[in-house]
């Protein structure tokens, strides 16, 4: 059921979480397709929903830093991080703790879990309320585009949810940034809203390598070399359309667009539209979605990822 994020529908969503059942909800990034991340049946109902290989983990969204501490252990580098981006769109991988209450089907069996503290107060609520960390990917059929509204959700997986909680359009618009925590090496495994000069000022030792492609054991979402797909094939830094093509504009324009992801040329802006973009996109006329250059700096740098995952050979 679809329904508007209230005092109510919160509590209801909560009780359907420690029910077992699968609840939606609003991010600063994403729609999450939430279960409790203690019930082993509840979190297969995830993988089942969403068509998600088991090898590939889930993050686990906690309200509070005494609630990620029962699970997960924290260095001096998770320590700092989880002071400067929590809550916000970072989620950081940490050794889990020993006897933790975290089904295995959350690490997919790893001795390491990615955490999140998401920043709107309300989804903070409904962890709280529910008494249990919530494991939540995106809330859209494995591999498919990511959804930035509640009717992305509805269309996709309507019938898997108890509840689906509209809180209109999330502002960041790509998924959380995820860091690496449990390894020697502090490394971005998933580029996102938090980006690497932000992370930088507080961890200088971060290594700043390509975004980690791992199709046979990924130790974090979004690894998988094909991912944020359209059912239409993708090119990217289109400069010159060819007939049939669906246009995504960056920035001003030497052609016609027919969908812009940015008039100015503005990166946050364009990363809050891109999903919902490419969704239209997908749904008009045409053969192929052709995509112009984008700024790859800053979260530049996510929408990259993105989209180079979206027009992988699948």
């Amino acid at each position: 059921m679809r329904t508007a994020v209230t005092t109510q529908s919160l509590f209801d969503a909560a009780q359907a979480i420690r029910a077992g059942k699968l609840v939606s909800f609003p991010t600063e990034t994403v729609y999450g397709l939430g279960a409790d991340a203690t019930n082993d049946r509840a979190v297969a109902r995830i993988y089942e929903a969403k068509g998600r290989p088991s090898f590939n983990p889930l993050i686990a969204h906690i309200a509070s830093m005494a609630q990620a501490r029962t699970i997960g252990v924290f260095d001096e580098r998770a320590e700092k991080l989880a002071s400067a981006f929590w809550p916000g769109a970072l989620s950081i991988i940490v050794p889990i703790k020993e006897g933790a209450s975290i089904s295995s089907l959350v690490t997919a069996g790893l001795d390491s879990i990615a955490l999140r503290m998401p920043a709107p107060s309300p989804v903070r609520d409904l962890i709280a309320q529910a008494g249990v960390p919530i494991a939540a990917p995106s809330a859209n059929k494995s591999g498919r585009i990511s959804p930035t509204l509640a009717s992305h959700v509805e269309e996709d997986l309507g019938d898997a949810c108890a509840y689906i909680l509209d809180g209109g359009a999330c502002e960041a618009g790509v998924e959380s940034t995820i860091i690496d925590c449990a390894s020697d090496k502090l490394q971005i495994l998933r580029p996102g809203p938090v980006t690497a000069e932000m992370i930088a000022t507080h961890c200088p030792e971060l290594a700043t390598e390509k975004a980690v492609v791992n199709n046979s054991t990924p130790n974090a979402p979004g690894q998988l070399s094909s991912h944020y797909a359209p059912q239409k094939p993708v090119r990217l830094d289109v400069t010159t359309p060819q007939e049939g093509d669906i246009t995504i504009g960056f920035g001003p324009s030497s052609y016609k667009v027919d969908f812009t992801l940015s008039e100015t040329g503005d990166v946050i802006e364009a990363a809050a539209n891109l999903f919902a973009v490419l969704h239209q996109a997908d749904k008009t006329e045409g053969t192929t979605i052709a995509i112009a250059p984008i700024d790859k700096t800053g979260i530049g740098a996510a929408i990259h990822d993105r989209l180079m995952r979206a027009a992988a050979d699948r």
